[in-house]
């Protein structure tokens, strides 16, 4: 069995990897909910983009749910302050999800253009509004979160919904956007060919420079924010207590990891670089590498902020002593040891079905596929 200090680095390295891998499976299929009206011109068209993702949604969807039933079981402190707080923008993204299920259903149910347009535009709010909110999230993650405990670690927060769509935490927003429409123009152009192929290789090169751009500015943003620094000693061994230690706010104080792990600097020129190579492949219709240097954009995007923010998992703007860290916001040596075997055991499990799905339904999906397939396809 690991020891406690262990088991608490390993679950924030886990809960990194669920977070990033919801981004990179679950957020090809918002990227193509995203680019759905703009790059299928006819009915015909956004059927074809809507069955390259349409077999496939429903269990990317586990990354989500693993992601947050993990955070809720490693790390209880920060989801219940995290649901208080976010309560809004969280029943919002619940909101915009439910387009998915009930789009990708009965969309083509009807032959009628208004219903089916109705459901088209649905699916893009389902595709488009929860990366927009987790990027906004995150960036409220980095300027600190209004909330305080009392004696009984009872969380209050402080602050409105409307006090989150700040600019830095907007900026976030249109990276993470960004970064998720790049990803599902990616993926459409794999597994698309002629104008569908053609508009969302565009698509996706757009969103490649937009994102860059916005990663670039929100970095240097980054090193004027007051980030947060522990002074008093810790116990990385010690009982979960988030009131026992002192924080300090300063200036460009995210930036000191990277002064310690220069090689952390790997994380960020990952996602800048990731993202220009995917454009480039996309333009040489290297579509599949394209799609790969993607999928390292975004672990480089995510990993630069859970690296900055190291220990930090929740910061506290209104009682930074309060702010939540690796080592005080977690459950039992007991649980983690308990989840981390079980982890063991069963993320192997959706690797494989995963890649096994992926694999039988590989192959392009054409205008002739779907019209052959018409009551089975989506």
């Amino acid at each position: 069995m690991f020891d406690y200090e262990s088991l608490k680095i390993i679950w924030w390295l886990l809960v990194g990897v669920l977070l990033i891998g919801f981004a990179i499976m679950d957020g090809h299929d918002m990227g193509v909910g995203t680019l759905l009206p703009f790059v299928g011109r006819s009915d015909l068209e956004r059927r074809v983009v809507i069955n390259t993702v349409g077999p496939h949604w429903d269990g990317n969807q586990v990354w989500l749910i693993t992601g947050a039933g993990a955070i809720f079981a490693a790390w209880p402190l920060v989801y219940a302050t995290a649901f208080s707080g976010f309560y809004w923008a969280m029943l919002l993204v619940l909101w915009a999800l439910f387009f998915r299920p009930v789009g990708f259903d009965y969309r083509s149910k009807i032959h009628n253009s208004t219903w089916r347009s109705v459901w088209d535009w649905g699916l893009f709010i389902g595709g488009a509004v929860p990366p927009l909110i987790f990027g906004v999230a995150f960036g409220n993650l980095l300027q600190g979160v209004p909330f305080q405990f009392d004696a009984n670690l009872v969380s209050t927060y402080t602050g409105s919904f409307w006090q989150l769509l700040n600019p830095f935490a907007l900026l976030a927003g249109v990276v993470s956007s960004a970064m998720i429409t790049l990803q599902g123009g990616s993926y459409l152009a794999h597994r698309t060919e002629g104008v569908i192929q053609a508009r969302a290789i565009k698509g996706a090169v757009g969103a490649a420079v937009v994102m860059v751009l916005a990663f670039v500015a929100a970095g240097f943003w980054l090193q004027a924010i007051d980030g947060y620094r522990i002074t008093s000693v810790i116990n990385p061994s010690g009982l979960s207590d988030p009131l026992a230690k002192t924080v300090v706010r300063e200036a460009g104080a995210w930036m000191a990891n990277y002064g310690h792990q220069p090689l952390m600097w790997t994380l960020p020129a990952l996602g800048v670089l990731g993202a220009v190579a995917a454009a480039l492949l996309l333009v040489r219709r290297q579509t599949l590498t394209a799609f790969v240097a993607s999928s390292l954009a975004v672990l480089g995007v995510i990993g630069t902020a859970g690296a900055s923010m190291f220990p930090f998992v929740m910061p506290s703007s209104s009682m930074p002593s309060a702010s939540l860290t690796v080592w005080d916001s977690v459950s039992s040596h007991m649980t983690l040891g308990i989840m981390f075997w079980a982890t063991i055991l069963f993320m192997p499990l959706i690797v494989l079905y995963t890649s096994w799905a992926y694999r039988v339904m590989r192959g392009k999906v054409t205008s002739a596929y779907v019209q052959e397939h018409d009551h089975a396809a989506y």
